[in-house]
């Protein structure tokens, strides 16, 4: 069987999606047996201490009606995608299968919800760069990727800020800091290649007493350069806090700077944190490139597109983002991930150091 595949190539450092056999790593994880036999299920893989995780509570606000099935997946892509014309259209329905059906009753609510298991939950992104200083600073839209195309969130580079600082909204019309919409944020550090995700709480010197209304840390970004600059593959470590047994995200509240994901990652006191990867792609001779699957949801050449994986299972995809067309991208996100960490993991991958398309 033949399946989607995509690549990063060295030169021009792009993803292209080319149709490649699945035989491969079929053979090589046959050779690891032990890893095959230690998987665990999404719930485990990400809980972090306390009781094993329980059954789901079925009094959820937000239900998703469909999950996606991997047989829907094509099994076929024109073999360059960077040749943007004639199989590109005809196909990409087939190539883009939507999202399942999913209720989005409370928007700030499901944002801020991960993902239900077993559902891939299919959003687009898009990039709008028209208007004044737009060039400078886009919008990005974040969208369920059917055919209602639901909005759920935006985002927008802070124009006086001296590090890279995004706000996120779930008003695609007001992105400003003190609005009632504003959902959550990213922050890089100075030299642009580490970043975090807060959600809308307070700042710690604004606690109150039980520093229950503080702001917690949603999820952490870390690039790491190669030798080759970032002109290679990209290395990318997403740190999240783990979930309960409940399958609940356990809350991260730094009290002060040397408290937060990215401290306790780098001191590696790893209670209640998960530490993720994007998946390494494979080089491909034949086509001189990187190669990932994305099963038909990525089409065209990006430094940008990558996949997150646990060490422990690097079959189950947690999120994935790739490029589509200039200015529009496909972002999956599964359990436990919801759709503000997620779309902040994609919007730290434009940021203007590292954007190098």
């Amino acid at each position: 069987a033949s399946s989607t595949q995509c690549c990063v190539t060295m030169s021009p450092m792009s993803l292209t999606a080319t149709t490649s056999s699945d035989e491969e790593d079929d053979s090589d994880s046959s050779t690891k047996p032990i890893r095959s036999e230690k998987k665990k299920s999404p719930a485990s893989l990400f809980q972090t201490g306390g009781d094993p995780p329980k059954e789901k509570k079925s009094k959820k606000k937000v239900p998703a009606k469909g999950a996606e099935s991997e047989e829907e997946t094509p099994e076929t892509l024109q073999k360059n995608s960077n040749k943007k014309g004639k199989a590109k259209k005809s196909k990409k329905k087939e190539e883009r299968p939507p999202s399942p059906v999913i209720e989005v009753d409370n928007l700030e609510e499901f944002v801020l919800q991960p993902a239900p298991q077993g559902v891939t939950v299919k959003c687009r992104v898009t990039r709008d760069k028209k208007g004044m200083d737009r060039g400078l600073y886009p919008t990005y839209y974040l969208h369920l990727d059917n055919d209602k195309k639901v909005f759920l969130l935006a985002g927008r580079k802070r124009k006086k800020s001296k590090t890279s600082n995004y706000l996120i909204s779930i008003d695609p019309t007001d992105l400003s800091r003190g609005g009632e919409n504003f959902i959550g944020k990213l922050r890089s550090n100075l030299m642009g290649t580490r970043f975090t995700v807060f959600d809308n709480g307070a700042n710690p010197d604004r606690a109150n007493a039980d520093w229950s209304n503080v702001r917690q840390e949603l999820s952490a970004v870390v690039y790491e350069t190669n030798v080759l600059g970032f002109k290679g593959p990209r290395k990318m470590t997403v740190i999240i806090p783990g979930m309960n047994a409940d399958c609940e995200r356990v809350p991260i509240r730094p009290r002060n700077d040397n408290d937060g994901l990215l401290m306790r990652w780098q001191n590696r006191n790893m209670d209640n944190v998960i530490e993720l990867h994007n998946k390494a792609p494979v080089w491909n001779d034949e086509t001189q490139s990187y190669v990932l699957n994305f099963h038909g949801r990525v089409t065209h050449a990006s430094v940008k597109n990558f996949q997150i994986v646990h060490s422990s299972d690097p079959d189950y995809i947690v999120m994935q983002f790739g490029r589509v067309a200039d200015d529009a991208f496909t972002m999956d996100y599964n359990y436990p991930l919801c759709a503000v960490q997620a779309f902040a993991i994609a919007l730290s991958s434009f940021d203007g150091k590292l954007a190098c398309e």
